[in-house]
């Protein structure tokens, strides 16, 4: 509901894509993004592409979609760790007999797993039986440059029981979704006329926020690098997200209160229960 349509290009590219592996249900173009959810189950070569005929993965058959990895740590680890080169590169290339072949993999990961075994840590209602050696194991099965390549880690509470008997609102997402087709075309309009791949772009984007912060965010940012022990990933996808949440706010300029905000977005960086400033939340 939040994503903008597909454009004519990107609808040739993904109707192509799901033709070659006999997923097309109807003819003509797809009409919405492709989204794949594949059960922890899958093995990497169902997840990336290849076998004897390369086919292509879940990665590619979600280009220009989602791709959402639920139960992130009931995954084999090296099945995820596959997805780092795709996640860099978008696209996925797969080397068979002397013959190199080029899947596109342009896509958005989302994923989701409990915050321990038993799924109740941070839960006052039913407290959590898991000793803090079973919570990291768990945790561990997802490596830490996998995770590092989230940009956006964030914890969700509950929902209060009241809120799930009560009606979704379609107005929410569809006001939310004209925020983000806003600030989309306020990107693309930074970036008009630049020809570099998608990942270089991404770059620029985040030294341009870096370039514009002020004496404040500088600080902010720089505490967070340090007291976290955040990498250079995670310090540019800050500068990624800051500049985001200023394009959805409207606003020009990369402010304070956005950088702030891009860092508490770190939320398995910065550690359980813990704000920007150290303190417990």
């Amino acid at each position: 509901g939040l994503l903008p349509p597909l454009t004519v290009d990107e609808a040739v590219e993904a109707t192509a894509i799901h033709s070659a592996a006999g997923l097309l249900r109807e003819p003509g173009l797809l009409r919405e993004r492709p989204v794949r959810a594949p059960h922890h189950t899958i093995s990497g070569v169902g997840l990336v592409g290849g076998g004897r005929s390369p086919r292509p993965g879940e990665v590619t058959l979600a280009h220009r979609g989602v791709l959402f990895l639920d139960e992130l740590a009931e995954f084999g680890r090296a099945t995820l760790d596959v997805l780092r080169q795709p996640l860099e590169e978008e696209r996925v290339l797969i080397t068979r007999a002397g013959r190199t072949v080029a899947m596109p993999a342009r896509f958005s990961l989302i994923a989701a797993m409990n915050p321990c075994p038993c799924g109740q840590r941070g839960r006052s209602a039913r407290p959590c039986a898991c000793t803090p050696g079973m919570v990291a194991q768990y945790r561990g099965r997802v490596s830490g440059p996998l995770l590092d390549r989230f940009d956006l880690q964030i914890e969700v509470p509950s929902v209060p029981p009241g809120d799930l008997r009560g009606p979704g609102s379609g107005a929410e997402t569809e006001a939310a979704a004209a925020r983000v087709a806003a600030a989309r075309c306020r990107r693309e309009a930074r970036s008009a006329g630049d020809g570099r791949p998608p990942r270089a772009r991404s770059s620029s984007a985040a030294s341009d926020a870096g370039g514009a912060l002020d004496a404040a965010g500088r600080r902010i940012l720089g505490a967070a690098m340090k007291r976290f022990g955040l990498s250079g990933r995670a310090h540019d996808a800050i500068l990624r997200v800051a500049r985001t949440i200023a394009d959805l706010d409207g606003e020009d300029r990369v402010a304070t209160r956005h950088v702030a905000e891009a860092v508490q977005c770190r939320a398995i960086d910065r550690g359980d229960g813990l704000d920007v400033n150290g303190e417990r939340g």
